[in-house]
C-alpha cells in the first residue's frame, strides 16, 4: 500500500493485530482484525475480509486518541466516528497505541507537505521569513527518519523473538537425543540456528546504535531550539504586559479627556473645537473596544460602524449582522455623551452606594439522620413533609427566584440589541445562568408563609428592582416581578411539583417565565427544566438540571431550543452540558449556543448548514458551519470560604441582609430564617413549628369566613364538614399519611394576593399572576396597614 501523495510512507507504517472492539450493550466487546495503513485504521471481521468488506475507516490525521485504562482506548475525529478497543495486554495496548500515534504524526505531517506543496523551501539560499519552514521540513525529516528507525527496531525484534523460540526448540530436542547416529544433523542444526540468532542480534544492536546516536545528535539541537522558543515566550509575555500598561494608561487618559474643560464652558469655545474632539475620542474608544471584532472581524455578531469593516464582511454576514452594528454603534455613541454630560442621570453612579454584607456565619456542623425522616415519605410532595431546618439553607424560595437576576447584565445588554436573534441568544443565555447557583447548593430553601414577600431593590447599583410574594400555599406557588431602567421587565410564576423517589428527589418547577423589552416590543416566555438532587439515602449529595426549553419570541416567531443534558455514567460527553439553536419563525437556524449552566455558554453564527450521515437512533442529523464561537457568559466565582456558607454567592450573601423600610411580610423579618442564619438551629425548628401552626389557624379562620359568606346552604354544610374534620385539616397541613387522596384543587387557600393580579396574557395565551403595582409606593409612604401579621 503506498499513499499517492509525495512524501512516499516509509517501510514501518503498516501494523496489523486482533483487538476487541465495543459494539452495543447487548453484545458488548467484539474481536475484530484491525489494520494500519498510512494514517488510516480500518477493521474486519476476520483476515479473509480484507480483500473485499471493510467493516469501517477512521483518518488519524483528524482523530484524538486517548487512554482509558491498563487494557482500552478510545479513537475518535470529533463525534462522526468513535471507536471504543480493548487490548489483550496492557503491553498489547502500548504497542498499538505507539504505532497509532506515529501514524497520525506522519498522516499530518503528509497531510501539512500537500496543502502547502508550493511553498516548500526554494533551492536559493533562503531569507529569514523561509528559514522557519525550512527548519521544520529538516525537523519532519527527522522525525520521519526516526520514525523509519524504531520499525527497524521493532522488526528486529520480531526477528529475535521468532529465531530465539526455534534456537530454544532444538536445545530441547538435542536434550531428548539417544541415538548417537541423529547427533551430527541435530548439531547441525542448533549451529544454524544459533548463526541466525547472532545475526539478527547483531543486527539490532548496530540499529540501537544508530539510533541512539541520531537521538543524541538531535537531542542538543532540539535543546538548543527548544531554548530559543523559552527566550522568545519570555520577551512575548514581556512585551505583552508592557502592551497592557500602556493600554490601561491610555483608557484612563481617555476617560480624562471625556471630561469637558473649563475653556468649553463657552458656548462660543465649544462649538468650535467641542465637535472635532469628542468625534476623535469616540472613534479612539471604538478602536479600543473592539480591538478583537477588528483582528477578527467575521467572528463577531455585533460590530462597531466602521465602513471598512461592512465592506471587508458584507459578503458572509447578512443584513441583520449589519443593522445590529448600527444599533451597537448608536449605543455606544450614546454612553459616551452621557459619560460627557455633568447633567446625565448616569453621574449617579458616582454616590457612594451602600456597602453590602460579604459573609454570613459558617454553617454548624450538626448530624442528622436523613433517612430517619425520608423513609416514610417515599412518592409523596415535598412541600407536604415536616422537615427540620438541618435540610434547608437559611434563605427562601422567594429570594431563590430573585437570585435569577444574579446575571441581568445579560438583559440590559438584550434590550440594546436590534436583531431579535441576537436578543434571543442573550436571553437564552439569561435562562441558562439562572441554574449555575444550585451546582453546590443541596439545601432546601425555606418554604414562604402564605403572603410572604420579599423584595430586591438594586436601583441604585444596578438599575433593577424585584418583587416576589407567596400567592399561593396549597399548591405552593410564588409570583415574581422585576423591572429595569434599561428597559426590560421580567415576570415569573412558579409552582414546584416535588417527589422523593427514595434514591433522588426530583424537583419539577411547573409555571412560566416572561421577559418583555420596551424597545422593541418583543416579548419572551419559557419553563424551566427538572431539577435532580441524588445520594438522597448514601453517597454525597449533587445536584443535575435535566430537560428541554424553548424560548419563544411571540412578537417575531423566533425560537431558541436548549437541551440540558442529563449526567450519564455511560456518556463520554462534558457533564451539565447545554447545547441550542436560535432559528427563525420558518425553522432556519441562525445562531448555535453551546456549553454547561455552571460555568459558561458560548454562541457562534450558522453561515451555513446541511443534512449529515444518520445518527445512533437512524435520524439524519443537521452540521451548521458556524464561525468562531464566542464567550457570551460566564459564571462569577464564588466569594472565598463559600463552601462554609452554604455555597452562597456574593448576591445571596445579601438577600438576607437587614433593610429599613421593607414590608412586615418580608422574608428578612421571618425569626427562624434568621435564628437559623445565626446558627441557632434548635431555637430556629421551634420558631419553624410556631409558624407554621400559626398559618394553619390563620387558614382555618379564613376557611371558615369563607363558609358563613357562602349563599348557599347547602355548600355551607359541605364546607362546614369538611372543615370540621380535623384529619382533613391536618393532613393537608402537615403532609401526613391522611393527606393521601386529598384533592386541593377543590379547597383553595382563599387568598386574594396583595400586589399581584391573575390574569390572561393576550400574547402567550397563559394565565399567571402579574404585578397590579403599589408596593413602592407603599414602601414611600410607610402604609403598610394592610399588610397581615405572618410572623
Amino acid at each position: 500500500m503506498s499513499e499517492p501523495k509525495p512524501p512516499t510512507p516509509t517501510p514501518g507504517d503498516m501494523y496489523k493485530g486482533w483487538l476487541f472492539k465495543w459494539t452495543n450493550y447487548i453484545k458488548g466487546y467484539q474481536r475484530r482484525w484491525f489494520v494500519l495503513s498510512n494514517g488510516l485504521l480500518s477493521y474486519y471481521r476476520t483476515q479473509a475480509e480484507m480483500g473485499h468488506t471493510c467493516r469501517g475507516t477512521i483518518n488519524l490525521a483528524t482523530a484524538n486518541i486517548a487512554v482509558e485504562d491498563s487494557c482500552n482506548f478510545v479513537i475518535s475525529n470529533g463525534g462522526a466516528q468513535t471507536y471504543h478497543l480493548k487490548a489483550s495486554s496492557e503491553v498489547e495496548r502500548q504497542r498499538w497505541i505507539t504505532a497509532l500515534e506515529l501514524a497520525k504524526a506522519k498522516a499530518v505531517h503528509m497531510q501539512a507537505e500537500s496543502d502547502d506543496s508550493g511553498d516548500d523551501c526554494p533551492a536559493a539560499p533562503p531569507t529569514s521569513g523561509q528559514s522557519g519552514g525550512c527548519r521544520n521540513l529538516e525537523i519532519q525529516s527527522t522525525l520521519r527518519t526516526l520514525g523509519s528507525k524504531v520499525e527497524d527496531l521493532n522488526t528486529c525484534n520480531d526477528l529475535i523473538v521468532k529465531h530465539g523460540s526455534a534456537l530454544q526448540r532444538s536445545l530441547s530436542e538435542l536434550e531428548g537425543i539417544r541415538v548417537v547416529g541423529d547427533m551430527g544433523e541435530k548439531m547441525r542444526q542448533v549451529t544454524e540456528r544459533a548463526t541466525l540468532f547472532r545475526i539478527t542480534s547483531n543486527a539490532m544492536i548496530n540499529a540501537c546504535r544508530d539510533f541512539l546516536s541520531l537521538a543524541q545528535s538531535q537531542s542538543k539541537r532540539w535543546q538548543k531550539a527548544l531554548q530559543v522558543e523559552r527566550d522568545q515566550r519570555i520577551r512575548l509575555e514581556e512585551t505583552l504586559e508592557q502592551l497592557a500598561k500602556q493600554h490601561n494608561h491610555l483608557e484612563r487618559a481617555f476617560r480624562g479627556a471625556t471630561v469637558l474643560p473649563p475653556s468649553f464652558s463657552n458656548p462660543a469655545l465649544a462649538n468650535k473645537g467641542g465637535g472635532p474632539v469628542k468625534g476623535d475620542a469616540s472613534d479612539e474608544d471604538d478602536d479600543n473596544e473592539f480591538f478583537d471584532a477588528m483582528e477578527d472581524p467575521a467572528a463577531f455578531i455585533t460590530v462597531p460602524a466602521d465602513p471598512k469593516y461592512h465592506r471587508r464582511s458584507g459578503s458572509n454576514i447578512s443584513g441583520i449582522s449589519s443593522e445590529t452594528g448600527m444599533d451597537d454603534q448608536s449605543v455606544n455613541f450614546d454612553e459616551q455623551s452621557l459619560a460627557s454630560n455633568p447633567e446625565s442621570p448616569q453621574t449617579l453612579e458616582l454616590e457612594p452606594v451602600r456597602q453590602r454584607r460579604t459573609r454570613i456565619p459558617d454553617k454548624p456542623n450538626y448530624y442528622l439522620n436523613l433517612w430517619s425522616i425520608m423513609k416514610n415519605c417515599i412518592g409523596k410532595e415535598l412541600s407536604k413533609i415536616p422537615m427540620p431546618v438541618n435540610f434547608n439553607e437559611p434563605l427562601s424560595m422567594l429570594q431563590r427566584l430573585s437570585e435569577d437576576l444574579e446575571y441581568y447584565e445579560l438583559l440590559d445588554k438584550a434590550a440594546k440589541c436590534q436583531s431579535s436573534l441576537e436578543q434571543m441568544c442573550y436571553v437564552a443565555a439569561f435562562t441558562v445562568s439562572s441554574y449555575s447557583t444550585t451546582v453546590h447548593r443541596t439545601g432546601k430553601p425555606f418554604n414562604p408563609l402564605l403572603g410572604e414577600t420579599f423584595e430586591l431593590d438594586r436601583l441604585k447599583e444596578c438599575g433593577y428592582r424585584s418583587l416576589c410574594e407567596q400567592v399561593s400555599h396549597h399548591p405552593p406557588a410564588a409570583a415574581h416581578h422585576a423591572s429595569s431602567e434599561k428597559g426590560w421587565n421580567l415576570r415569573q410564576e412558579i409552582t414546584l411539583a416535588s417527589k422523593f423517589r427514595g434514591k433522588y428527589l426530583s424537583i419539577m418547577p411547573l409555571g412560566s417565565i416572561q421577559c418583555l423589552f420596551d424597545k422593541s416590543d418583543n416579548h419572551y416566555s419559557w419553563k424551566k427544566v427538572t431539577t435532580t438532587v441524588h445520594n438522597i439515602i448514601v453517597g454525597k449529595l449533587w445536584i443535575d438540571q435535566s430537560g428541554e426549553i424553548d424560548v419563544v419570541n411571540h412578537k417575531t416567531g423566533d425560537r431558541c431550543h436548549l437541551k440540558f443534558a442529563p449526567y450519564s455514567y455511560f456518556s463520554r460527553d462534558v457533564p451539565r452540558k447545554v447545547t441550542g439553536v436560535v432559528a427563525d419563525k420558518d425553522g432556519k437556524a441562525h445562531y448555535v449556543l453551546s456549553g454547561t449552566w455552571d460555568e459558561k455558554m458560548e454562541f457562534s453564527r450558522i453561515m451555513q448548514s446541511s443534512k449529515g450521515e444518520n445518527g445512533t437512533e437512524g435520524k439524519q442529523r443537521t452540521v451548521y458551519q458556524t464561525l468562531k464561537a464566542k464567550e457570551i457568559w460566564r459564571k462569577n466565582p464564588l466569594p472565598e470560604g463559600a463552601e462554609n456558607m452554604y455555597f452562597f454567592s456574593s448576591l445571596a450573601l445579601t438577600l438576607n441582609e437587614p433593610e429599613e423600610g421593607v414590608a412586615p411580610t418580608d422574608c428578612r423579618r421571618r425569626p427562624d430564617q434568621k435564628l437559623m442564619e445565626d446558627g441557632r438551629w434548635d431555637e430556629a425548628n421551634a420558631e419553624k413549628q410556631r409558624l407554621e401552626e400559626k398559618q394553619r389557624t390563620v387558614r382555618r379562620e379564613r376557611e371558615r369566613e369563607a363558609v358563613k359568606a357562602a349563599s348557599s346552604p347547602e355548600e355551607a354544610v359541605t364546607e362546614d364538614s369538611i372543615n370540621d374534620s380535623p384529619s382533613k385539616t391536618d393532613a393537608r397541613e402537615t403532609g401526613t399519611d391522611a393527606n393521601e387522596g386529598f384533592d386541593e384543587s377543590t379547597h383553595p387557600d382563599n387568598y386574594t394576593a396583595m400586589w399581584f393580579e391573575k390574569l390572561d396574557d393576550p400574547v402567550s395565551g397563559e394565565t399567571l399572576h402579574v404585578y397590579k403595582g403599589g408596593y413602592w409606593e407603599a414602601k414611600e409612604q410607610g402604609g403598610w396597614d394592610m399588610c397581615p401579621d405572618l410572623f
